[in-house]
C-alpha cells in the first residue's frame, strides 16, 4: 500500500517498525521514513539506485526535528534528490564518514595544506565530534565565531611571551573554505535559510582580502642577502630568485632539478599539484650548487643539521637580517615571494603565465597585482637575477 509521507498526520498514523515506509519520489530515488519509537520526530531516509552495481544504496538524512512538521518532508525529499543526484552522477557517497572529523581526514588525504588548517582549528574543537547526520548550520556558525575569536599566533616561540594578533578576515575565510569543501564531498547542502543549511554558517566575509602592499626592490633584497646568516642563505636566495612558497621551497628534493634541462619540478605545493618551470641563470646555478653531491632524496635546502627548513626556523633568521638591512617592518620569507611575483608582473609576463609559475589563479593575481603598471616588458622570468 503506498503511503504519503508529506502529509503530517499520516505519518504519525504510522506503527513504528525497523523497516522504514517508503515513497517513491522518480524512479531510482526513493525517501523511507521510520517512526520513532519513543516520541519525538521520526528520522528519515534516502535510497538511490546505483546502476553501476546494480544496487542501491542508502543514506540516512536525520530526523529535521528543528523544523516544523509540515517542512520536513520538504527538507528531506530534498536530501533524498540530491544523494541520489550524486549517486547517478558517480559521486563519492560511500566515503564511510561519521563524523566532521572523519570527513575532514578523508580530505586531508587529497589536499596536503587542508591537513595542518584541520590539525590547528577542527580536530581539537568541539566540532570534531559532531556527526554529520546531526550536523546543523548551529553548528558551524559556533565554530566560526570560535575561530574569529582565536588570535593568531605573531611568534612560535618555544619558551618566553607569545605575541598574537586579532585574527585577519582573510586568514578566516581561507580556514573557512577548508572545511567547507570537506564537508562537500560528504553533505549536500540543506534547505536555505533553516538548520540544515550547514554551509550558510561558512559563506565566507565579503572584501577580507586586500592587495599585498609589503614590497622589497631588488637592491633591498640585495642587503637582506648580505646581512642573513650563511647557514640559510642558500634558501632565502631561491626565494629571491623564485615567486614560490617558502614551505614549497623548503620540500624541494635534489631529484626535483634537472640540471640538464634547467627544469625544477614542485611537488608539494598548495594546489596539491605537481608542476613544472623553467629556471632563469642564476636560480640554475644556484639549485645545481644545492643539489652536486646529494644523493635524489635529500633535501635541496637544508641546516647545518641536515634537517629542512621549515617556517619554525626560517622566521627568526630573516626577521633578524631584515632589521639589520633596515628594512620595512613586517618583512618575512613570504615578502620575498610576493616581490617576485611583482617584479614578473611589471615586467609584463600574462597573469596566467605568472600563475602558473607561482600556483596562483590568475583571478587571485588579478586580485592582489591588478593596480601594478604593465609597462612593456624588457625583463620577464628569464632576467629575474640578484
Amino acid at each position: 500500500m503506498a503511503v504519503d509521507l508529506s502529509k503530517v498526520k499520516d505519518r504519525d498514523a504510522l506503527a513504528p517498525r525497523r523497516e522504514p515506509y517508503w515513497q517513491r519520489i522518480r524512479p531510482g530515488c526513493f525517501l523511507g521514513y521510520r517512526p520513532s519509537v519513543r516520541e519525538g520526530a521520526g528520522t528519515w531516509v534516502a535510497r538511490a539506485y546505483d546502476e553501476e552495481i546494480k544496487a542501491y544504496r542508502l543514506k540516512a538524512i536525520g530526523d529535521f526535528g528543528f523544523l516544523a512538521g509540515r517542512d520536513r518532508f520538504v527538507a528531506a525529499k530534498k536530501e533524498a534528490e540530491d544523494f541520489t543526484a550524486m549517486v547517478e552522477a558517480g559521486g563519492g557517497v560511500e566515503l564511510a564518514a561519521e563524523t566532521v572529523r572523519d570527513a575532514c581526514e578523508q580530505y586531508a588525504e587529497i589536499n596536503t595544506e587542508a591537513d595542518g588548517r584541520f590539525k590547528r582549528h577542527v580536530y581539537s574543537d568541539p566540532i570534531a565530534k559532531v556527526k554529520l547526520s546531526k550536523l546543523r548550520r548551529s553548528h558551524l556558525k559556533a565554530w566560526r565565531q570560535r575561530l574569529e575569536d582565536r588570535p593568531a599566533l605573531v611568534t612560535r616561540r618555544k619558551s618566553g611571551d607569545q605575541l598574537t594578533r586579532p585574527r585577519a578576515p582573510a586568514s578566516v575565510n581561507r580556514d573557512m573554505a577548508m572545511l567547507r569543501a570537506a564537508l562537500n564531498k560528504i553533505l549536500a547542502p540543506g534547505t536555505p535559510n533553516t538548520e540544515a543549511a550547514w554551509h550558510e554558517a561558512l559563506l565566507p566575509i565579503r572584501n577580507a582580502d586586500r592587495q599585498r602592499t609589503l614590497y622589497l626592490d631588488r637592491d633591498q633584497r640585495r642587503r637582506l642577502l648580505e646581512n642573513i646568516e650563511a647557514e640559510i642563505e642558500p634558501f632565502v636566495r631561491a626565494l629571491c630568485l623564485l615567486p614560490l612558497r617558502p614551505g614549497a621551497v623548503a620540500r624541494l628534493l635534489a631529484s626535483d632539478f634537472d640540471a640538464r634541462t634547467a627544469e625544477l619540478t614542485i611537488g608539494k605545493d598548495k594546489s596539491g599539484k605537481p608542476r613544472r618551470i623553467l629556471l632563469p641563470a642564476a636560480a640554475t646555478k644556484l639549485f645545481s650548487e644545492q643539489a652536486a653531491g646529494r644523493p635524489p632524496g635529500a633535501p635541496l635546502f637544508v641546516r647545518a643539521n641536515g634537517v629542512s627548513w621549515d617556517r619554525d626556523t626560517w622566521k627568526t633568521p630573516v626577521a633578524a637580517a631584515a632589521r639589520k638591512a633596515e628594512l620595512p617592518a613586517g618583512v618575512t620569507a613570504y615578502t620575498l615571494r610576493h616581490s617576485t611575483i611583482t617584479d614578473l608582473v611589471n615586467a609584463g609576463l600574462p597573469l596566467l603565465t605568472v600563475g602558473q609559475i607561482s600556483d596562483t589563479s590568475a583571478e587571485m593575481i588579478e586580485r592582489h597585482y591588478g593596480h601594478l603598471n604593465r609597462r612593456a616588458a624588457t625583463e620577464a622570468l628569464a632576467g629575474l637575477s640578484l
